[in-house]
């Protein structure tokens, strides 16, 4: 095998990640188009329950869009995949379950590059779902900002704006979310209110031990 398509064949993973409305599935668009430019195969998917656009089309928040196939779970993917696909591009890969973890490095194994985007902190600010993995096996990780909808600042938080409904995945546009900058993210879990109470605790302790010495 000549080293050129050695090369060819090397698998690889990409992703892009950040807040809602940074334009994650936007520069997938983007590559996936440049990849279809060089007539490359290549199949795109997002997971079946992200209907806010369209049921079969992956769009971006600025209208831009891309035929897709909706699947239920990571392992539908590797069903359908063809033999001569040298692309597979995944948006929302955050609401997959933990077996996207072992498609994508399956697919990588085969020689596919595999493009991914999607969230990588839920509104609480923790880690989405299987996205710290991804991000930690990635051979590229793009992260990309929104703009804070209260001081135009770059945004890296996604600020839901009702916690009446507290479950992670809550799919939704921007009558329920907005992209804001730490400064303007107020989410406030009870730990962070817990831990400080306690380190204000242990000052004062400490403070309390010098004078006694």
């Amino acid at each position: 095998m000549s080293p050129y398509l050695a090369s060819f064949m090397t698998g690889s993973v990409e992703v892009v990640c950040g807040p809602m409305f940074s334009g994650k599935t936007e520069e997938l668009i983007r590559r996936v188009r440049r990849a279809q430019i060089a007539k490359q195969k290549i199949q795109i998917f997002k997971p079946a329950l992200d209907d806010r656009y369209h049921e079969t089309k992956v769009v971006s928040h600025s209208s831009q869009s891309v035929a897709a196939t909706p699947v239920n779970s990571a392992v539908d993917i590797l069903k359908r995949i063809y033999d001569s696909t040298r692309i597979v591009a995944i948006d929302e890969v955050q609401f997959f379950d933990e077996n996207i973890i072992k498609v994508v490095n399956k697919l990588s194994r085969r020689g596919v590059r595999v493009i991914l985007a999607g969230l990588d902190q839920d509104y609480k600010g923790e880690p989405f779902g299987p996205m710290p993995h991804l991000m930690a096996i990635a051979d590229d990780v793009t992260k990309v900002k929104a703009v804070c909808t209260s001081c135009g600042a770059p945004a890296s938080k996604t600020h839901r704006k009702s916690t009446d409904n507290s479950d992670q995945v809550l799919v939704g546009e921007a009558d329920l979310y907005e992209a804001r900058c730490t400064a303007h993210w107020d989410y406030q879990p009870d730990d962070e209110d817990l831990l400080a109470f306690s380190t204000n605790i242990e000052a004062q302790e400490g403070s309390m031990t010098e004078v006694q010495i």
